[in-house]
């Protein structure tokens, strides 16, 4: 208590920093922290991370809104959030290795708990569409088994809740036009051009 009660009389970055670390600590210890974030910059702008204990169970990009992101999870999931970067250290390296053209697939543990039902399935045939490849709303249709089901694919991809690990950029219209893309279509366009040219 009195390293807070000195850090609010006498504020500054490194004690801001080391009450935070602390904070990270003390809420892991006491197991109440159910959901981990950080940021993590890449050339498709600044993204978001969340992990619960059971894994990755958030990537949003800046257009769609951090904190509408953390507001959903607080509301979902849990409001025991706090930014811990070390937590996903491994996230943020697999998203770099994608990003350097050293990765192809993701082995980072997924909770996909914001995903039910069908968009659930349609998350489980994403993550089969190999890297460099793509498919259409239709074949994605059906693949989960409902071949009349093609906007509810693409409101499927769309709430994607783990974008570029479950790769919905890879999903196309049948015409082989990009379609939508949480990100913006500048992003989805660089993804599927990174993956082309590895």
């Amino acid at each position: 208590m009195t390293d807070i009660l000195r850090a609010l009389s006498h504020p500054d970055d490194d004690a801001a920093v080391r009450l935070h670390a602390r904070l990270v600590s003390d809420a892991s210890d006491a197991r109440l922290l159910d959901v981990a974030y950080r940021t993590v910059d890449t050339p498709v702008g600044e993204l978001l991370l969340a992990a619960t204990p059971r894994g990755l169970v958030r990537v949003a990009f800046r257009v769609e809104g951090h904190d509408a992101a953390l507001a959903l999870l607080a509301r979902e999931v849990s409001p025991r959030i706090l930014r811990a970067p070390s937590r996903l250290d491994a996230a943020a390296r697999e998203i770099e290795e994608y990003f350097a053209g050293r990765r192809s697939t993701f082995d980072l543990p997924l909770d996909l708990r914001l995903a039910r039902g069908f968009r659930r399935r349609v998350l489980a045939h994403l993550a089969r569409i190999r890297y460099g490849t793509t498919a259409s709303y239709t074949q994605i249709a059906r693949r989960a088994g409902s071949p009349g089901a093609v906007r509810a694919v693409g409101t499927a991809c769309a709430r994607n809740p783990l974008p570029i690990v479950v790769p919905c950029h890879r999903v196309l219209r049948s015409d082989g036009t990009l379609g939508g893309y949480a990100g913006g279509l500048d992003a989805k366009r660089a993804l599927l051009d990174l993956e082309a040219s590895a």
